[in-house]
C-alpha cells in the first residue's frame, strides 16, 4: 500500500505526491490550495491523510485539496490536535515489550482448556473426567456439576457451567485445567460428555413463524412515515429488490484471553476487553464481590472490532479456575472457537423498495430486514436503521423481524447495523440510478435531506454533498462511461463504483484526572482502552491542548479498572467520550494553575471531571459522520476473480485529532470493508449447527495480496454540538459504505447484480457463463 496510487489503475490526481503515511504537520499551511472543484465556497477544506517530504525531511506538509482557506484551521505545532504525533507506545509494541492478556508470567500460573458442546441442541447427562484426570500435570476438570456457583446475570452468555443446558454448538460444557497449555489441551479432548438431543432450528428465513418485531433498544424496530406502500404503488418508477449479508466473524489479532488470580477475597484479571470498566462491574455481580475488591488491567489489546465490547466466557472461565485450584489461571480461546463464543455478525436479509419520479427525486423508501439472534441472548442487528438517516422521502418504512434460533449468540461487529445495512441500501440507490438514467453521485445529492428523516432533527452538520463531489474529482469520475462493460482489459471487466457512507455519533459519560507535577509534567488518567486506536496518544494530545504545553510534557495512564471509570470503546465513542472528561480535567487545571502562586506541592495539583448529564444529555439535533467511497475492480472472465485496484474514502468526521491515527482507522475500516465485499462470510451448517468457516484458511480475512491502493482523505468540519474537540468517532465510518462500492464497481463492470456477499469467484464465474 506505500506504492504510487496512479500506478494501481488510474487517475486520483496527477498531482498528488506519493502514498504515504503523515510523519509530521509542524510548518506553514501550504498556500497552493486547489479551486474550481465546484465545490460550494463554505469554508471547508479537504485534507489527504498522507504527507509528501524531502529527503531530509524538512519542510514537510499537510497534502491538502482545498476550496476555501480553512476558517478555523488546525494549529501547526508539534503537540496541538491534529498534529500527526506517532503512537507512545509503538516502538514496545513491535519490539515485544508489551505484555497482553494471556503473557503475565504470574508466579504458579496455569492454564485451562475449554472443552465445547458436540451437540446442536440438548443436555448434558454425564460428564467422565477420570481419563483426562490421569494424565500429567492435569489439576481440575470443571463441569456443569462442580464447577463455582455464579450469581444470576443479565448477560446469559456468560452463565458457563451452572447447568446441564447446551442451547448451541459449542458452548462450554467442561474446562480442563493444568500446568501446562499442551497438558490441558489434552486432558480437554480426553473429557468424554454424554448429551440427550433435541431437534435444533438455525435455519434463517423471512418467513419463518417464530420471527418477531423487536422492541426496545436504543432504536425503535419499526419506525413509520406516511404512506410508503401507497406511495411506492404510485410511484413513477420502481424499484423492488433483495440483498443478503452472511455471518461474518470478528477476528482481531489477539483471540480473547483472560488470567485470573485470585488473594483471599481480591480478584485481580487481565484480560483482553474493550472496557474494564464494564468486565470490573460484571465480574463483581457474578462473584458476588464488592467492585473495589476487582481489579481488571487491559494495557494493551490486540484489536477487537466490538467482539470484545463486554465481557466474553473466557474471562468467567479463568476466574472460576483460579477460585476452584487457587493458582492463577489463563484461559485463551484457540481461534477455531471463536466463531460460537465470542459474537459474530449476524446475517441479514433486505427487502429494499424504492419509489422515485421520473426526474429522480425519492418518494417513497422502504427498508424491512430480517435477522437471527440466539436463545441464550438477544442482540439485533439495526441494519435497516441507515434508511432513517440517509435520504429524504416522505413516506418511510424502516422495519425488524428477528427469529430466535438455536445458534450461538451474535454480537457487535464493526459498525453494527450500519455495514450490512448501507451495503443494501447504497446497492439500491446504485439500482434505482440505473433504472432512472441519472449519475448515481448526482442522484445520492439530488435526494439530501435538509433534516434527519427518521426523527426530524436537523443535523448538527451534514457534509455529504462535499465528500462525494470531491471524491469524485479526485476519483476522475467524470471520465467514467456509465455503459456497463464499456472497458476491459484483455480478459479483464473494468468497473468503478461509489456508494455514501454515514455512522451516529455516539457519546457517554466519563471520568478523568488532571495532575500537575512539581517537575513540570503533567498526569491524566483515564480507564479508557485503547485497542489498536492510539487512544492514548490521542488522550495525551487533548491534554497538551487544553494545557497549552508540549506533548512531551503529558504522560497518559489507561487501561486499568482502578483508574477514573470511563466507558467502553465501541460505537466509535472512545474518543469522543473520554476526550471530553481529558478536555474538561486539563482546561480546569490550567486555571487553577493560572491562580496558583509560587512552587506546586509536592504532591501536585489534582483536578477530576465527570461528565455525567451532559455528555449523554439527550441533544436536538441529529449527529452523525458521513463520508464516500469510490472503488475500482478488475473482474477476471476466465477465473471470476474480483480484484480491487483501488479506493478512495473521504469523510466527514468532525475535526481530526490525529491525521496519523486517524488515517490508520479510515484505512484500516476500508480494509475490512473489502473483505466484507469480496473475500469473509460464513455459512450455517444447518444439520450440524455449526459454522464451518472456523479458522483463517476457510474465513479468509484480507492479506497484503488483497489490498489495492487504498487512499483515505477528510473533510474538515466544524461542528459545535459535539463535544469540546469537536470530533466525531473515525473507527467505524470507513467500513459502511465500501461494500456497496465495490459490489456497484462489480455490477459496471459486468452488467450483472449480484445480491449477496460475498463475491467470490465461484459465485461472480456462475454469473459470468449464465450471461453468455
Amino acid at each position: 500500500m506505500a506504492n504510487d496510487p496512479l500506478e494501481h489503475g488510474g487517475p486520483l490526481l496527477a498531482t498528488d505526491p506519493p502514498y504515504d503515511d503523515p510523519v509530521a504537520a509542524t510548518g506553514p499551511a501550504r498556500d497552493d490550495r486547489r479551486a474550481g472543484t465546484g465545490l460550494p465556497h463554505d469554508g471547508l477544506v479537504t485534507r489527504a491523510a498522507s504527507a509528501a517530504s524531502d529527503e531530509s525531511g524538512e519542510g514537510r506538509r499537510l497534502r491538502t485539496g482545498a476550496l476555501e482557506q480553512d476558517p478555523h484551521p488546525t494549529p501547526r505545532t508539534g503537540t496541538a490536535l491534529g498534529a500527526p504525533a506517532g503512537r507512545r507506545e509503538g516502538r514496545e509494541k513491535v519490539t515485544g515489550n508489551v505484555r497482553y492478556a494471556a503473557e503475565y508470567p504470574l508466579p504458579g500460573r496455569v492454564h485451562a482448556w475449554p472443552v465445547p458442546a458436540a451437540v446442536a441442541l440438548g443436555r448434558v447427562t454425564g460428564v467422565d473426567t477420570s481419563a483426562a484426570l490421569a494424565l500429567p500435570g492435569v489439576l481440575a476438570v470443571l463441569t456443569p456439576g462442580d464447577a463455582p456457583r455464579l450469581r444470576e446475570t443479565d448477560d446469559a452468555t456468560l452463565a458457563v457451567l451452572q447447568n446441564d443446558h447446551v442451547p448451541h454448538r459449542g458452548w462450554c460444557v467442561a474446562l480442563a485445567v493444568a500446568e501446562t497449555l499442551e497438558a490441558a489441551r489434552a486432558a480437554a479432548q480426553a473429557v468424554h460428555v454424554g448429551y440427550a438431543t433435541e431437534d435444533h432450528d438455525v435455519v434463517l428465513r423471512p418467513d419463518h413463524p417464530d420471527a418477531y418485531e423487536p422492541e426496545g433498544g436504543a432504536q425503535p424496530g419499526r419506525l413509520e412515515h406516511g404512506d410508503p406502500h401507497g406511495a411506492f404503488a404510485a410511484a413513477d418508477v420502481r424499484l423492488d429488490t433483495e440483498y443478503r449479508v452472511p455471518p461474518l466473524h470478528n477476528h482481531p489479532m489477539e483471540p480473547h484471553a483472560s488470567t485470573a488470580h485470585w488473594d483471599g477475597d481480591r480478584l485481580t484479571v487481565y484480560t483482553s476487553s474493550q472496557g474494564s470498566t464494564t468486565v470490573q462491574s460484571v465480574l463483581a455481580g457474578l462473584f458476588d464481590l464488592p467492585e473495589e475488591h476487582v481489579t481488571v488491567v487491559a494495557e494493551h489489546v490486540g484489536g477487537g472490532f466490538g467482539s470484545k465490547g463486554t465481557p466474553r466466557p473466557d474471562v468467567v472461565l479463568a476466574v472460576m479456575a483460579a477460585r476452584h485450584t487457587g493458582r492463577p489461571v489463563t484461559v485463551a480461546y484457540p481461534r477455531r472457537y471463536m466463531p460460537t463464543v465470542v459474537g459474530h455478525r449476524a446475517p441479514t436479509l433486505h427487502r429494499l423498495r424504492l419509489g422515485a419520479t421520473a426526474d429522480g427525486h425519492l418518494t417513497a423508501v422502504l427498508h424491512e430486514v430480517t435477522t437471527h439472534t440466539s436463545h441464550v441472548r438477544e442482540y439485533v442487528e439495526h441494519a435497516a436503521v441507515p434508511s432513517r438517516v440517509m435520504y429524504t422521502a416522505q413516506h418511510l418504512l424502516s422495519s425488524h423481524r428477528v427469529v430466535p434460533l438455536d445458534v450461538p449468540s451474535p454480537s457487535w461487529m464493526r459498525a453494527p447495523g450500519e455495514a450490512p445495512g448501507m451495503y443494501a441500501l447504497e446497492s439500491a440507490v446504485d439500482e434505482l440510478a440505473g433504472a432512472l438514467g441519472v449519475d448515481p453521485v448526482e442522484l445520492r445529492i439530488r435526494n439530501e435531506p435538509e433534516r434527519e428523516p427518521g426523527s426530524g432533527k436537523p443535523f448538527s452538520s451534514r457534509h455529504l454533498t462535499e465528500c462525494l463531489r470531491e471524491g469524485a474529482r479526485r476519483f476522475g469520475w467524470d471520465r467514467r462511461d456509465p455503459r456497463p462493460r464499456s472497458r476491459t482489459e484483455g480478459p479483464l471487466l473494468i468497473g468503478t463504483g461509489v456508494a455514501a457512507a454515514t455512522y451516529p455519533v455516539v457519546i457517554r459519560p466519563s471520568t478523568a484526572t488532571a495532575q500537575a507535577l512539581p517537575d513540570g509534567t503533567f498526569l491524566i488518567r483515564v480507564n479508557a482502552a485503547d485497542i489498536g486506536t492510539g487512544a492514548r496518544t490521542v488522550l495525551a494530545q487533548v491534554a497538551a491542548d487544553a494545557l497549552g504545553v508540549s506533548l512531551e510534557r503529558v504522560r497518559t495512564e489507561v487501561g486499568r479498572s482502578d483508574l477514573p471509570p470511563a466507558s467502553l470503546a465501541g460505537d466509535s465513542s472512545g474518543t469522543a467520550s473520554w476526550g471530553w472528561a481529558v478536555h474538561e480535567a486539563c482546561t480546569a487545571l490550567a486555571a487553577r494553575l493560572a491562580e496558583h502562586p509560587g512552587p506546586l506541592p509536592a504532591e501536585g495539583l489534582l483536578v477530576r471531571s465527570d461528565t455525567t448529564g451532559r455528555a449523554d444529555a439527550d441533544s436536538p439535533y441529529a449527529r452523525h459522520a458521513f463520508g464516500a467511497h469510490f472503488a475500482e475492480v478488475a473482474v477476471d472472465t476466465v477465473t471470476g476473480e474480483v480484484r480491487a485496484r483501488r479506493m478512495l474514502g473521504v469523510f466527514a468526521a468532525g475535526r481530526i485529532l490525529n491525521t496519523r491515527t486517524a488515517r490508520s482507522q479510515f484505512v484500516g475500516a476500508m480494509i475490512m470493508g473489502l473483505g466484507m465485499a469480496l473475500t469473509e462470510g460464513s455459512t450455517m451448517d444447518a444439520p450440524f449447527g455449526d459454522f464451518p468457516e472456523a479458522d483463517l484458511a476457510s474465513y479468509h480475512v484480507p492479506a497484503h495480496a488483497d489490498v489495492p491502493a487504498i487512499e483515505a482523505d477528510w473533510i474538515v468540519e466544524d461542528d459545535p454540538h459535539l463535544n469540546p474537540m469537536g470530533s466525531k468517532g473515525v473507527g467505524e465510518i470507513g467500513i459502511v459504505g465500501t461494500a456497496a462500492a465495490l459490489g456497484n464497481a462489480v455490477h459496471h463492470a459486468t452488467g450483472i447484480r449480484f445480491r449477496e456477499l460475498p463475491l467470490t469467484p465461484d459465485r461472480v464465474l456462475t454469473g459470468l457463463l449464465a450471461e453468455r
